[in-house]
């Protein structure tokens, strides 16, 4: 994204690193071996929604914590060896940390996609209980299931879908927000626009809200650690 581009392009002025980021828009993924052959000096990719699970078939090898999610977020290129790792975990697990409280032990999980993995992954290694909310429903909670003795249960809820992202900005999950308390917090993944009409309603209600750009940045600096290993 646009976004991560601008966080490593500011990274290499201020760092004074010889390198460049740029932007590789792939519809379909049977692509991307053209693209390695094309491009011989490229070191690593950050790979963005849809394509976080299909990118596993085209890698030669998989980090265990990626494997162990079944999404994709960072790929590390060497020798021609294309080498998957997901960096959204810790990302996630830092931006997510310093808003815990006690009380925090159940979490709705909106979105079952590649991103919602690795807030899956994350919940379970902090022991925090979830349950996953889709519009499919298929062994999963429906949006239409949530009622206010469900959300006086699972105080932290976490947008996984692209609902809101510029330039479909006034798109938001279907919660039902006025059960929302100063107790909750209210992550979303998304980070363009900065708050987006789910975090907006998330504070209409007094609940603590929090934006994915931290996560974003942070995760971008694990990718470059891992492409630099």
């Amino acid at each position: 994204t646009c976004e991560v581009a601008r966080n490593f392009e500011d990274k290499f002025e201020r760092e004074s690193i010889s390198s460049r980021f740029d932007l590789y828009p792939i519809a379909d993924l049977a692509q991307l071996p053209s693209l390695i052959r094309t491009e011989p000096l490229l070191q690593g990719l950050a790979v963005t929604i849809p394509h976080k699970q299909q990118v596993m078939n085209y890698l030669h090898e998989i980090s265990e914590e990626a494997t162990a999610i079944g999404a994709v977020n960072c790929i590390r290129i060497s020798n021609g060896k294309l080498t998957g790792f997901n960096t959204d975990v810790y990302g996630f697990e830092k931006s997510l940390f310093p808003l815990l409280k006690s009380y925090h032990t159940h979490a709705l999980v909106l979105g079952t996609g590649g991103s919602s993995k690795a807030i899956q992954y994350v919940l379970q290694k902090m022991q925090i209980n979830y349950e996953l909310v889709s519009s499919s429903g298929k062994s999963h909670l429906n949006y239409a299931d949530l009622n206010k003795e469900c959300l006086g249960k699972y105080l932290l809820i976490i947008n996984c879908t692209p609902l809101g992202m510029y330039p479909d900005v006034d798109g938001l999950p279907s919660i039902p927000y006025h059960f929302l308390t100063e107790r909750h917090i209210v992550f979303d993944l998304v980070y363009n626009p900065e708050k987006t009409a789910f975090l907006q309603e998330g504070e209409k209600y007094g609940a603590r809200i929090k934006n994915g750009l931290e996560m974003l940045h942070l995760q971008a600096d694990e990718n470059w650690r891992i492409w630099n290993s």
